[in-house]
């Protein structure tokens, strides 16, 4: 039984993984952490090997819960990696673009694949046929675009995305919304379409917070996959505690 569990700056995700299967998915926030991890223990058995991502420096109280009879793995850029680093600055790749990626190299281990994460911010992270990360690119998220027109400006609202918008705004408000969400998905659509024309036989996964609510405005075809980021991990996991 594995345990994966990503910590965010406000939610924490833990995964209970038998081999490849995902079993069970918990989302919580971080004061909820160690109750959250009890119920896990208590209605599974205790994981004999965990793997832990964080944005932040983990309480050392969490990690002796965690070193309690289980393995404990710390994902950091020195943990070995399933694929071949080429990233210029590998020392600065976060831990989700990490994790990203090597859920790509599991399931797509010969293929030109393409990760979009739409989160925070939008990553874009792609990995070759050869298995090898080569990089990608970073730009600002939904929310984040909301809040920068709010924030810089003396007179735009600060909005919640909305379902039902139209390319013309015919209000302050609706030429917020096509601005932010035709332009992100033009921004999207564009960025697939360059790396097609590079690469034959391109894969392109989405996941992330706002993967389903963007997935049905985006002309090409692609895979959404919420639980990328934790099957990644899970990878991780079991290539390192079999070295």
């Amino acid at each position: 039984m594995n345990l994966v569990i990503d910590i965010g700056n406000t939610l924490v995700k833990m995964a209970v993984f038998q081999g490849d299967i995902l079993i069970k998915k918990k989302i919580s926030l971080r004061l909820d952490f160690l109750k959250n991890l009890e119920e896990l223990e208590q209605k599974y058995q205790k994981p004999g090997n965990i793997i832990l991502s964080s944005v932040s420096k983990t309480p050392s109280k969490w990690l002796q819960k965690l070193e309690e009879g289980s393995r404990l793995f710390i994902l950091d850029q020195q943990l070995p990696q399933v694929f071949a680093n080429l990233y210029a600055t590998p020392n600065t790749l976060g831990n989700d673009r990490i994790a990203l990626v090597s859920a790509a190299s599991k399931h797509f281990p010969t293929e030109n694949v393409l990760v979009i994460d739409a989160g925070t911010c939008i990553t874009y992270d792609f990995k070759n046929n050869k298995n090898e990360y080569l990089g990608g690119a970073i730009s600002p998220g939904l929310e984040m675009r909301y809040k920068a027109m709010h924030s810089y400006t003396e007179n735009l609202p600060l909005l919640d995305r909305e379902e039902e918008i139209t390319l013309i705004g015919n209000s302050t408000n609706g030429c917020m919304h096509s601005g932010v969400i035709y332009g992100i998905t033009a921004e999207i659509d564009g960025i697939i379409a360059a790396y097609q024309g590079q690469y034959k036989d391109l894969t392109i996964i989405l996941t992330g917070g706002d993967a389903q609510f963007l997935c049905k405005r985006l002309k090409n075809s692609i895979f959404a996959n919420s639980n990328f980021l934790l099957e990644g991990l899970n990878y991780i996991l079991e290539f390192n505690k079999s070295q």
